[in-house]
């Protein structure tokens, strides 16, 4: 059985800027363009990149422009956008969701928003789930968290609703830290730390994600007021205070097992959550 629109079947995906060229190491001299496809005043910034930075270091300085900034008035609000449709598989059926692609200069850099809505659907605040990006919940069904569970509750409460939103972000991995210093923290909790002193140990910070990128993908959804799926509070602020409307905070409460009930414990008690 295939639920959701049929009219996102016109989706077409959005013409990408085009491609970098990176060769040993070093970003090549580039005409800076926009999102839009449109050429910048001023030329890509030549820098010698060392091994030890990385791609994702490498495409954040090629980015960088030499002679003009643009005015904020002027400045795109992503540096690239895609959409298309998602067919998937859950609980046994399939679901037509939009997918829409973002990337932008923030910390967040890059996030997927998968919209769930059925035709003729006039409510003005959808469900809406920000999801910080697992590798080991999300994808290997690790028990040391509950970021599996709370991604499938949210898959199914966003494609049983009128309207619903799920925004993903990969690069919130460890609460912003990170995949190889989340796997330091691990080590540090099976010495008998808790997650926020674990952290701490490693020289982490407790919750290093941003969430400008996730409040830029729901504007350009239009989708400014929301009801936010979380039980986190600082979620819901920092929402608010880049200019989303978080109209009523959905509890997001998953059951614990023996392997993540002090995880979770840590979050009620030390990070506030309402658990």
């Amino acid at each position: 059985m295939i639920t959701g629109n049929p009219s996102v079947k016109n989706l077409q995906q959005s013409v990408s800027e085009p491609r970098r060229t990176t060769m040993a190491n070093s970003i090549l001299a580039a005409q800076a363009v926009s999102a839009t496809g449109m050429p910048l005043n001023g030329s890509a910034t030549v820098t010698q990149l060392p091994v030890s930075l990385g791609a994702r270091s490498a495409v954040v300085m090629e980015r960088k422009v030499a002679h003009h900034v643009p005015r904020r008035s002027e400045a795109p609000m992503f540096v690239d956008v895609a959409r298309t449709v998602l067919p998937v598989e859950f609980q046994g059926k399939e679901v037509i969701l939009e997918a829409h692609a973002y990337e932008d200069e923030s910390v967040s850099y890059q996030a997927m928003a998968l919209v769930h809505r059925q035709e003729g659907d006039k409510s003005e605040a959808p469900l809406v789930r920000v999801h910080s990006g697992c590798v080991t919940g999300d994808i290997f069904h690790s028990l040391r968290c509950d970021c599996y569970q709370q991604l499938q509750k949210a898959l199914e409460r966003v494609t049983t609703s009128a309207h619903g939103i799920i925004i993903y972000l990969p690069h919130h991995e460890g609460r912003g830290i990170g995949l190889v210093n989340k796997i330091k923290a691990y080590a540090e909790q099976d010495r008998g730390l808790d997650t926020v002193d674990a952290n701490l140990s490693i020289g982490a910070p407790v919750d290093a994600r941003d969430y400008e990128l996730a409040a830029k993908i729901l504007k350009d959804l239009g989708s400014t007021e929301v009801r936010l799926m979380t039980n986190n509070p600082l979620k819901v602020d920092a929402l608010r205070d880049l200019g989303i409307t978080v109209v009523e905070q959905v509890p997001h409460v998953v059951s614990p097992s023996r392997f993540n009930q002090r995880y979770l414990a840590t979050k009620r008690e030390r990070m506030a959550h309402k658990l």
